[in-house]
């Protein structure tokens, strides 16, 4: 039985290892990958075909979703499928990758020469450069580990990462060489958190909100049921088309605290005269931004240097982006 300080240990020598399997990757990035790389690039015509067997599978499935996110179009195929029938997925401008430890399992084995004789370029992921599809590649992306994090050295550990990590460089030089940019992410990610940061404005949120606003001169009555009435907890202060102050429920409360008689209140008098404000067409995660940068809840909305309407925090939690 384990100790809790055993299992810590054992955690911590798991990341040491395949931390320094990584570090040792840095070596193995050469003419080959690069090669590879500006083949991907320059390849306007094919699809990238990421294909592997076990645990080497799994990876490539996680590889060929980040090629697809950024810009690279990408498909998985399973070695053992591939040669029962899935081979016909590749097309004549592919260029597949293969990833596999030993570089000698028996489906990939198979599968090489039926992809070398359609003319197609292959590019190994490989942790033996000496092995049958090392030997048989177009590239060689070296990613040999010492050994697996895995006490008896056999768990595919060290080894998949390794894997996963040359993967991610590959994505990552392609999205530079691309210049693909947060908004042709967007493109690609309309849906959830992350997807609706990206492309979700001001716009596309403050106009189911009502627009509450009163004049300098409006008395607490009408302050006071105008943020009431339209439920937002504020409103803005307008002279003359032109946004001169913001009035919040916090600010009721304080002046309430320090006026025992308020009759004679007005909005200038508790009005601040500097609201955070925001255009419009700007991404409603800058306007998450302003208010956590400001510490407040509320951003009067701006078109054409206008007041236009209130976007509240709730508005933005709702919609998740948060």
């Amino acid at each position: 039985m384990k100790t809790r300080e055993d299992i810590k240990h054992i955690a911590i020598q798991c990341i040491k290892d395949e931390s320094e399997a990584i570090s040792k990757l840095m070596d193995f990035i050469d003419d080959d990958f690069m090669d590879c790389c500006e083949a991907i690039y320059n390849n306007n015509e094919g699809r990238v075909i990421i294909c592997g067997i076990g645990k080497s599978a799994n990876i490539a499935q996680k590889i060929v979703a980040t090629f697809n996110s950024t810009g690279t179009p990408a498909l998985f195929m399973h070695a053992a499928d591939a040669i029962h029938g899935d081979l016909g997925m590749v097309q004549k401008h592919d260029i597949v990758i293969c990833l596999s430890k030993s570089g000698n399992t028996p489906e990939t084995n198979l599968l090489i020469p039926m992809i070398k004789s359609r003319g197609n370029k292959i590019a190994a992921i490989v942790g033996n450069t000496h092995s049958y599809l090392a030997a048989h590649a177009d590239w060689v992306l070296n990613c040999t580990v010492s050994k697996e994090a895995c006490p008896n050295n056999l768990a595919p550990t060290a080894s998949s990462t390794a894997q996963l990590v040359i993967g991610d460089a590959l994505a990552v030089c392609l999205i530079c060489m691309r210049g693909f940019s947060p908004e042709d992410f967007a493109r690609v990610h309309p849906g959830g958190a992350l997807g609706k940061q990206l492309y979700m404005t001001v716009e596309d949120i403050f106009r189911d909100n009502e627009t509450p606003m009163v004049s300098p001169t409006t008395d607490l009555n009408k302050i006071i049921y105008e943020i009431s009435s339209k439920r937002l907890g504020v409103t803005a202060v307008i002279d003359n088309n032109t946004i001169v102050g913001i009035i919040t429920d916090g600010d009721l409360r304080r002046m309430l605290e320090k006026n025992p008689d308020p009759r004679h209140i007005i909005a200038r008098d508790i009005m601040n005269p500097s609201p955070k404000t925001i255009d419009h067409n700007q991404l409603a995660i800058k306007a998450l931004e302003i208010m956590r940068k400001h510490n407040i809840t509320s951003i009067l909305v701006t078109e054409n240097d206008k007041y236009a309407g209130v976007i509240h925090l709730h508005d933005i939690i709702k919609e998740g982006i948060i």
